[in-house]
């Protein structure tokens, strides 16, 4: 049996510098196996509040949101911590939500360096002053907007609470975090690296987890916090900015996502398939960019729908912790009843089945679904499993009436050798992402985020750190 990184006790949060053991015990559970990897205290209202308390109280009283050396120093150091604990909080991560271990180390390996492109932003970020005439001045300057709220999904614990709070502590905003039930165990281990930065003062990161929504949706509701930071679904981040616009609170939303994969006639092959075939199987297809929509000309299609098929059904779901795992579990065995009622219930026409694998653990085998309609479920909604559908196109035009079709715009990628039409294609499709040649290229100095249905502001990149600032305009005169 493979030894765990979990500790004995229920898991706790992480509120005001102090480990909070409050809320019912519940247990964790292997989406592999279904056994159980141990237990973590659930929060409720009271424990919440006290977080919000707790970071209020932080961004009104210490130096914090006024100390730019303080908080490149905080972010430095605690990149240092996610180097040190990478491989005990990615194996966590494996066995909690059930990636493979190499993408859960891959995970954890871009946190490090995202939080020194915040320490640097902390440090370089200036406003600016200049003398408008005879006699007087005017500064602008970038001040932190009080308390964030941060709401993290379970597919990806870790790199997507640190993309949040990067870029919320450098613009010197003090936080609360709610993690997912389904990493309890997992997000004890993260806090675990803020009690590790010696330089972070108390109060500053305050972290909970919840099975429930009544935390969540008081970050949204309190007067205390000033911004929302969500990662999910489009519905529930549709209900966040209705609610945040009741106060006129900010919301940063990355939401849902139909990643149209667009192969022209002179796509290589050999590299495409591939790509294709990560697209669709990476965190088992529970992804907001997960490449679940083939568009292929009709030259090719042929082709490419044959080596595409041949390459899914040899794929085999498993154990995150195996390494010749190539797809792990989908997050529980709820979420495979969900995949493969929506395939049943669209009438859909498999090219390759795929489909539920008998035994104990939530394993789901990839499925291709050919589909022209492009008013159907199966192109419309997000299905977040490992499902992709095809499509045929005859022309550039048609290729770019499908990619717009859904009110998803989170991400795109075109595949051609004639860069004029991949630029001019990039350019006419709806999403805050576009790639040529090839998926899910995401860098800390250039911005993300979704069009349409996919989100609301920007992640990564200097508009990620303008998310959590207000801009003051301050006039003086000389005389």
């Amino acid at each position: 049996m493979t030894s765990t990184p979990f500790r004995d006790e229920p898991a706790t949060h992480y509120i005001g510098g102090d480990w909070i053991a409050q809320g019912e015990i519940r247990d964790s559970i292997d989406p592999a196996t279904g056994d159980v990897l141990g237990q973590y205290h659930d929060a409720d209202l009271d424990v919440a509040r006290q977080a919000i308390t707790a970071a209020r109280t932080a961004f009104t009283t210490l130096s914090w949101r006024h100390d730019r050396e303080l908080r490149a120093k905080v972010l430095w150091e605690l990149s240092e911590a996610v180097e040190r604990n990478l491989d005990k909080i990615a194996l966590a991560i494996t066995l909690e939500n059930g990636k493979p271990l190499g993408q859960a180390q891959f995970e954890l390996s871009i946190a490090a360096p995202k939080l020194r492109y915040f320490a640097g932003l902390a440090l370089t970020d200036l406003g600016h002053a200049a003398s408008v005439y005879d006699g007087a001045t005017s500064m602008l300057l970038k001040e932190a907007v009080g308390v964030a709220g941060v709401i993290v999904p379970w597919n990806s614990p870790g790199i997507l609470s640190i993309r949040s709070l990067a870029p919320a502590l450098a613009a010197g905003c003090t936080a609360v975090v709610k993690m997912p039930a389904q990493t309890a165990l997992t997000n004890h281990l993260l806090a675990e690296l803020f009690a590790e930065v010696p330089s972070l003062p108390a109060g500053v990161v305050n972290w909970f987890t919840e099975s429930g929504d009544a935390g969540a949706k008081e970050l949204v509701s309190s007067p205390k916090t000033a911004v929302v930071s969500y990662t999910g679904s489009s519905a529930v981040g549709a209900r966040i900015a209705a609610a945040a616009g009741e106060q006129l609170k900010r919301a940063s939303l990355e939401l849902g996502g139909k990643t149209p994969m667009i192969v022209f006639p002179d796509a290589d092959l050999d590299e495409l398939i591939p790509t294709l075939i990560g697209g669709i199987t990476v965190f088992s297809g529970q992804f907001c960019m997960t490449g679940s929509r083939i568009l292929v000309h009709l030259d090719i299609a042929s082709e490419v729908k044959a080596k595409l098929a041949a390459a899914l059904e040899s794929v085999t779901p498993g154990p995150g912790i195996d390494p010749g795992t190539q797809m792990g579990p989908l997050i529980d065995k709820a979420a495979v009843d969900r995949v493969d009622a929506f395939l049943l219930a669209n009438d859909a026409d498999f090219i390759v089945r795929g489909g539920p694998v008998e035994g104990p653990g939530a394993f789901y085998k990839p499925a291709l679904v050919a589909v022209q309609d492009v008013a159907s479920p199966l192109i419309q909604q997000e299905i977040f499993g490992p499902v992709a559908t095809f499509e045929v196109f005859a022309d550039e035009a048609e290729a770019i009436h499908r990619a717009n079709a859904t009110d998803f715009g989170l991400a795109a990628s075109v595949w051609t050798g004639d860069g004029a039409r991949a630029l001019r294609v990039s350019q006419q499709i709806e999403a805050g992402t576009v790639w040529t040649n090839a998926w899910a290229q995401i860098l800390d100095q250039f911005e993300e985020g979704g069009y349409k249905k996919s989100g609301l502001g920007r992640l990564n990149g200097p508009g990620g750190l303008a998310e959590f600032q207000e801009v003051k305009h301050i006039y003086r005169t000389t005389s």
